[in-house]
């Protein structure tokens, strides 16, 4: 069967092979996942060809996505690192939280499945962006996740071309909700660690006081606008943040009580706060891509024991081994940040909730970057004094969009449920949405028209096989639940936060 060759597709596969030899998005946008060499450049002291020594992008974007060093591509190991930095912030220290709304035996066993599910996903969009590149022509680097999707539906079913743009949008956009939800924990999680140590002192303050006191800290590492120059806060949030799991967990196995002691399955009205939260914590899948890209050797990412496996199993053991010893220990006090159960009066304990803050508080900067650079092109162009003064257009919006976060923060104080609903509203589409349809998408367009390259014109339509539709149908199932529920009860907990 032939498909007929559309204007229209036309003209998106040249324009985005275009942008991508380019290393620009189309519509004025930095195409994140074709940068990483331009931003080396700049790293070094000297410009691109044709771009602006200002001009360096960050690496990609996503849950719970930090930034990718890219002074130098990286190898094995280095890009394991960026692994577990791109998945560890507060959702790892809320997976106490998440263990009490699942249960000391359920919860370990979800976890894991949840981890190898996420690890089959991630797979499942390297390999709808490696059959992707293979229709652009002079491709040499791998397209972004909007761009993957974009191109996806483009060359799916016919009837499906016409949503490429559409879908790109929603990647785009929910990319854009789940960093600024980032951010608006990142307010919450800070306030509440600060407010423990502020109150054994003697210095009792209400916690939007808190979050006022941290704003223009926070405010000003936002307002950088180059990403290199972003590297030294990323270097000492990660050292605040690794230092912060190591005492936490010392404090955490302490004197551990019986396994007996705490709920083995809470209760169904619970699980979907348990979903929301560990959803929250493992979605860094706009990291995939870029990370593949950044790499010396990018056929090392995706082999059985590449990079994506080992590195997510890491996070996955990490994720478990912490949410079970912090219920364990904790039980149903268990808090949203499980450094908030720390000793008050002790120093050490003190000063981990000031590592972790301190990591956090630089971590806002990395996070708010990457939703910026999604949406500035489309405000500079929209705003009259964009074209003119740019810089001042750009310093404006980053600032309302801080006081914007700020603004979510103050309103809502439940931290934990916060992040349950990011994780089930925004989360779950990146997580467990978008690769699955991607993947029914590219094998429905097959057995339409089956592939030209190297066969010949008798070529049959291969049929997806029933594991195949069975296996995509059952995550998407998952991700409705985890949706629905999880969206639910988490406005629930909002509203009736004590």
């Amino acid at each position: 069967m032939t498909v007929p060759t559309e204007p229209q597709q036309t003209a998106v596969v040249s324009r985005l092979a275009n942008s991508q030899k380019n290393g620009v998005h189309t519509r004025g946008q930095v195409n994140q996942a074709y940068e990483l060499n331009d931003v080396e450049h700049g790293a070094n002291g000297s410009p691109p060809d044709g771009k602006a020594a200002n001009d360096s992008q960050p690496d990609g974007g996503g849950g719970g996505g930090h930034g990718i060093d890219t002074a130098h591509p990286t190898n094995y190991l280095e890009t394991i690192m960026h692994i577990f930095k791109g998945n560890v912030g507060p959702g790892l220290y809320a997976m106490g939280q998440a263990f009490y709304n699942g249960g000391i035996i359920v919860s370990p066993i979800l976890t894991v499945l949840l981890g190898i599910a996420c690890i089959h996903i991630q797979h499942q969009l390297l390999n709808a962006a490696k059959k992707i590149r293979c229709k652009l022509p002079d491709s040499t680097k791998y397209p972004d996740f909007a761009e993957t999707v974009e191109l996806c539906f483009e060359h799916g079913p016919v009837k499906f071309r016409r949503w490429s743009r559409p879908m790109r949008l929603a990647v785009n956009v929910f990319i854009c909700v789940t960093q600024f939800g980032f951010c608006t924990v990142y307010f919450g999680f800070i306030s509440n660690n600060l407010k423990q140590i502020y109150d054994f002192y003697g210095i009792h303050l209400d916690i939007r006081l808190h979050m006022l006191i941290i704003l223009v800290p926070i405010l000003l590492p936002a307002l950088i606008r180059n990403f290199k120059y972003l590297a030294w806060c990323m270097t000492l949030a990660n050292v605040g943040m690794v230092l912060g799991i190591c005492l936490t967990a010392y404090y955490a196995v302490q004197d551990l009580p019986s396994i007996t002691e705490r709920d083995y399955f809470s209760s169904w009205r619970q699980l979907p706060l348990y979903f929301g939260t560990a959803i929250f914590a493992f979605e860094g899948i706009a990291l995939v891509l870029p990370l593949q890209n950044a790499m010396k050797n990018p056929e090392d990412f995706g082999r059985p024991l590449g990079v994506l496996n080992v590195g997510m199993g890491i996070v996955t053991f990490i994720f478990t081994g912490l949410g079970f010893v912090g219920y364990l220990k904790w039980g149903d006090g268990v808090k949203s940040s499980l450094t908030l159960n720390l000793p008050q009066d002790e120093v050490l304990a003190q000063s981990v909730k000031v590592m972790v803050s301190f990591g956090i508080l630089l971590g806002y900067a990395l996070q708010f970057f990457i939703a910026i650079q999604i949406m500035l092109p489309t405000v500079l162009k929209k705003v009259s004094l964009g074209k003119d003064h740019p810089v001042l257009v750009e310093l404006g919006f980053r600032t309302f969009m801080v006081l914007i976060t700020f603004a979510i923060a103050e309103s809502i104080l439940n931290v934990g449920a916060l992040i349950s609903l990011i994780g089930a509203l925004c989360s779950t589409a990146l997580a467990l949405v978008f690769p699955p349809v991607l993947e029914l998408i590219l094998g429905l367009a097959e057995s339409e028209c089956p592939s030209s390259e190297g066969t010949s014109t008798d070529a049959q339509p291969t049929r997806m096989s029933i594991f195949v539709w069975v296996k995509n149908i059952l995550i998407l199932v998952l991700a409705l639940f985890i949706f629905i529920t999880g969206t639910v009860e988490s406005l629930d907990a909002i509203r009736h936060l004590e």
